[in-house]
């Protein structure tokens, strides 16, 4: 399979095709597709989901596609790396803008194709997306923050719309996926929150008991829960070293451990170092 590398930290292209002439692929960074006219499909890690005008899809790293063209297309990608971000350290959302990468970063697309459930937040996005357009291809002034503020913005739409089909009842998300597929999904979505994803509550969440939930999960895993989520947070710890200047002491806090010296002594146990050493080889490297 083919992997796509993305060099800069943003661009755009586009795409007028009858014909999809590139074979499925994955890449190292982010992706939001417009489709500005056309229909087919577009296959998303293995699912086949129907595409029009105005849909728009997301691909986090890792994720596999390609599109099978019915009628003509037209498609705008935007490009990026985490790094669009990296100069945004000093505003005070920073916490929770990781938290929506780290979202998209670390868990299978669970997205059925076009992300976007409500209309007004669909009219708002293609807005923002002329705007960057009109940025990228000008290069005035501040145009790089203006680009950066302004895919904070769709993510930030893609997400509420994406939380939204996982908290309504009607979960619309989560239609074709089993109940370990739903109990993986709210513990990678509510990690930070030591009280979400206690055995007690999740066995509450998915009316079982405690006993029958761990027993499940562990079935279905092959690890128990409390090992899923110290090993997801592990991903997490190592994603912050490698990409943000927080200090270990900060980064114990975000993540829910009652102390920098906790963190370090779990740290350890599966990285063989700890964080502070790792960091500092990174730096060496």
């Amino acid at each position: 399979m083919n992997r796509y590398t993305l060099h800069e930290t943003f661009v755009v292209h586009q795409y007028s095709i009858d014909e999809w002439e590139a074979e499925p692929h994955n890449h190292n960074y982010f992706e939001i597709i417009f489709v500005e006219r056309g229909s087919g499909f577009h296959t998303i890690n293995g699912v086949r989901f129907p595409y029009k005008e105005n849909h728009i899809f997301l691909l986090a790293p890792e994720d596999t596609h390609h599109f099978e063209i019915e009628k003509h297309s037209k498609f705008t990608y935007f490009k990026f790396t985490e790094l669009l971000f990296s100069s945004k350290v000093n505003l005070p959302d920073r916490k929770y803008w990781l938290q929506r990468i780290e979202q998209l970063l670390h868990r299978p697309n669970i997205i059925p194709g076009d992300v976007i459930s409500h209309e007004e937040d669909r009219s708002i996005i293609w807005d923002i997306h002329n705007v960057v357009l009109e940025e990228f291809k000008n290069e005035k002034i501040y145009y790089q923050e203006i680009i950066s503020n302004a895919i904070s913005t769709i993510l930030s739409i893609i997400m509420r719309n994406i939380s939204e089909k996982y908290n309504s009842g009607k979960n619309e998300i989560l239609v074709s996926h089993s109940k370990i597929d739903q109990i993986l999904g709210h513990i990678r979505q509510n990690v930070y929150d030591n009280d979400l994803t206690k055995i007690s509550f999740l066995a509450n969440k998915f009316n079982m008991s405690q006993s029958s939930i761990s027993t499940y999960f562990k079935r279905k895993t092959g690890e128990s829960i409390h090992q899923y989520v110290t090993k997801y947070k592990m991903k997490l710890v190592e994603y912050r070293l490698q990409h943000t200047e927080f200090t270990i002491a900060e980064i114990a806090y975000q993540l829910g451990y009652t102390d920098e010296s906790h963190l370090t002594k779990t740290f350890k146990k599966h990285f063989l170092m700890s964080p502070k050493q790792y960091r500092k080889e990174l730096i060496n490297s």
